[in-house]
This record gives C-alpha cells, sequence and structure tokens, in this order.
C-alpha cells in the first residue's frame, strides 16, 4: 500500500506499524506502565534534603519535558521553581538553590554548563543521567549523580526518568505516593485504549493521528501547559511535523484573530477535568466560535485525579499519536538527522 493510500484512508495494521518504526519504538510506549512502575519501586536513596526554597530544573528536549512535569507539580507550592532550557542560570539562584539537572543521554552541551555553573557558585545539586559526560564530571567534581536507565530514545524514556526522579525527590516534591501510584494505575487503563493492541476506531491516539492532516494548532489551560509543549516536541520529532501551541486565554486576545481569514490548521483543544470556571467559559466560546464558522476542531480531555496523572496520561496519548503519525505518513520516528547535524556542527567547533 502506497503512503498517499496510507494518508487518504488512516489505514495502519500492526505489520505497517513495525515496517516503519523500526526501531521499534512503539514496543516501549506499550510497557509504559511497566516502566514506570519499576523505576518508581527502584532501590535509590531519596534525596536527604528538606525545606527547600528554590528550585532550578534543567533540561533540554525530552529531559526538558520532564521538567516541565515538575514545575507543573511545585507550581501551587511555596516553592520558587525555574525551568532552564539552555545555557545560563538565572541571576536568582543562589548556593542554597537546589539546581536538578537532567539529560539522558549525559551528553547535552547546554545542560552540562549548567551543571559546571551550579558548580561553581556551591549550589546543592543533583544530576540523572544513562551514563555519559555527565556522570564522569559528577565524579570528578564529587556531585551527587544518579544513573536512569534509558529504554530507547530520550523522549522514549521519559516515565523511566520521571518516575524514578520522583522517587529520588520525593522529600522535597508536594506529593504522595498514592498520587504516584493512582497515575500508574490511569497509566494502564490508558494503554488498554491506545496501545498498539488496539489497532482500530476506538483507539483515539490512532483516530487523532488520521485527523491530523495539515499543520495542528494546539490550544491548551497554563496547567497543562507541560502536556502541550511535549506534544509539539514529540510532533517534530517523531512525525517530523510542524506544530503550533497557544495557551487558551492568551489567544483570547491575539490568535484567533488569524481565524478571521481561512486557514488550513487544525485546531486540538487539551481540556482538563477540572479547568477554572474561566477557563471553562473560554473553551466554550471558542467552540461556539469554531462551529460558526465552520471549523473543525477536536477536543482532548484529561483524566480525573491529580496534575501528575492528568500529564502522564496526556503525554502517554500524545505520544502515541506522534507514533501512529509517523507510520501514517511511512516516517521512521526514531531517527533525527537534523539535530544530529547541528550536534555535529557543535562538535566541529570545539
Amino acid at each position: 500500500m502506497s503512503i498517499k493510500t496510507l494518508q487518504s484512508k488512516g489505514f495502519l495494521d500492526i505489520n505497517t506499524l513495525e515496517k516503519f518504526d523500526t526501531k521499534g519504538m512503539y514496543k516501549i510506549y506499550d510497557m509504559w506502565p511497566q516502566i514506570a512502575k519499576e523505576s518508581y519501586q527502584t532501590n535509590q536513596e531519596p534525596l536527604d534534603l528538606k525545606n527547600v526554597e528554590h528550585i532550578v530544573f534543567a533540561g533540554m528536549g525530552g529531559s526538558g519535558a520532564i521538567n516541565d512535569v515538575f514545575s507543573a507539580i511545585l507550581s501551587k507550592t511555596g516553592i520558587h521553581v525555574t525551568v532552564v532550557k539552555g545555557y545560563h542560570l538565572p541571576r536568582t539562584v543562589k548556593s542554597d538553590s537546589l539546581v536538578v539537572v537532567t539529560s539522558a543521554s549525559g551528553n547535552t552541551v547546554e545542560t552540562l554548563t549548567v551543571l559546571d555553573s551550579a558548580r561553581q557558585l556551591g549550589c546543592k545539586t543533583i544530576s540523572f543521567s544513562y551514563g555519559g559526560k555527565m556522570k564522569q564530571f559528577c565524579q570528578k567534581h564529587g556531585l551527587e549523580h544518579r544513573n536512569v536507565l534509558m529504554p530507547h530514545s530520550p523522549r522514549a524514556s521519559l516515565t523511566s526518568f520521571l518516575y524514578f526522579m520522583l522517587r529520588v525527590l520525593e522529600p522535597v516534591l508536594p506529593i504522595k505516593k498514592e498520587e504516584v501510584t493512582e497515575s500508574i494505575s490511569q497509566l494502564e487503563q490508558t494503554k488498554r485504549e491506545i496501545s498498539s493492541s488496539n489497532l482500530s476506531e476506538t483507539n483515539p491516539a490512532l483516530e487523532l493521528a488520521k485527523w491530523i492532516t495539515e499543520i495542528p494548532i494546539v490550544y491548551y489551560p497554563y496547567g497543562l501547559e507541560a502536556a502541550a509543549i511535549r506534544f509539539k516536541n514529540s510532533l517534530q520529532e517523531n512525525a517530523k511535523s510542524h506544530v503550533i501551541i497557544e495557551e487558551i486565554l492568551e489567544a483570547s486576545h491575539n490568535g484567533i484573530v488569524a481565524w478571521d481569514i481561512p486557514s488550513m490548521l487544525k485546531p486540538i483543544l487539551i481540556e482538563g477535568t477540572e479547568d477554572h470556571p474561566n477557563t471553562k467559559e473560554r473553551w466554550n466560546i471558542f467552540k461556539e466560535f469554531f462551529e460558526k464558522n465552520n471549523i473543525e476542531y477536536r477536543e482532548v480531555f484529561s483524566v480525573n485525579g491529580g496534575i501528575l496523572s492528568k500529564l502522564i496520561n496526556l503525554n502517554f496519548l500524545f505520544d502515541y499519536t506522534t507514533i501512529y503519525r509517523a507510520a501514517l505518513l511511512g516516517i521512521d520516528p526514531s531517527p533525527v538527522r537534523s539535530i544530529d547535524f547541528v550536534k555535529q556542527k557543535l562538535a566541529d567547533k570545539k
């Protein structure tokens, strides 16, 4: 069957999925609930640190997506949280700040630079990686480091790192074990709906992948920003597709105007089951606007439960959507040649 036919009919079976997903990324996603459970049950000792007032989470790409989840978890606490996706620590960082750096490969140049800056400032630090230069750097300078398994590419290893880190950072996180257990149980339920064992019209991830025939524009509430960012990143890396994301309240003051003329964009609305009443009102206004203007859109709702359950299950659904989208396009989701090009250029300058 040709790629054009795959796109037009939305046809996808396990043989087609395996044909294009040459490194079996989907198989890792089928194991996400199990990986999450095993990672959280690690025998690693939690970080011996309490009463932290400022935490910096540093990481790029898939590691940065993990840090967005932690920022959301901590958003309703008195802890000052900064997420760094780049080379520089904020000026608010002091020696009593905790700097958490994550690099799945352990070789991310931006994150290594942040770690070195934190060391020079005398900050409390802890790093997470699957070895690499980061582990070597920490061993050389006597810094706290934890080795995390990476079952596939960094982006597919989100649950491995996230739940391992949830366990280690437990003393400084306002999240109960019951909430973690709840999120894993929800993952198991979501898996039954979206995994490769259900390549039917009842699979919401596959149906969304079929619907995204043009560039999607993803609207989200502030509390679920981490899910929107992750969806964008995964569509770009797995399906090699452009995507736009906009916060729903801000879009009411600018982005909605772009719909005054016909567009090929495909609106996707990420709605939380417990969104603020003002946010729910805005969703209703946007949907009324789309319907009056004959603009087709899709809604994706979070699961019930805590912020961890909401975000990790949205990530699960959206990541699988991007794998299915890649297969429907006849694309292998694993290779990231453009990123390799950038990394090689940076290496050549040294």
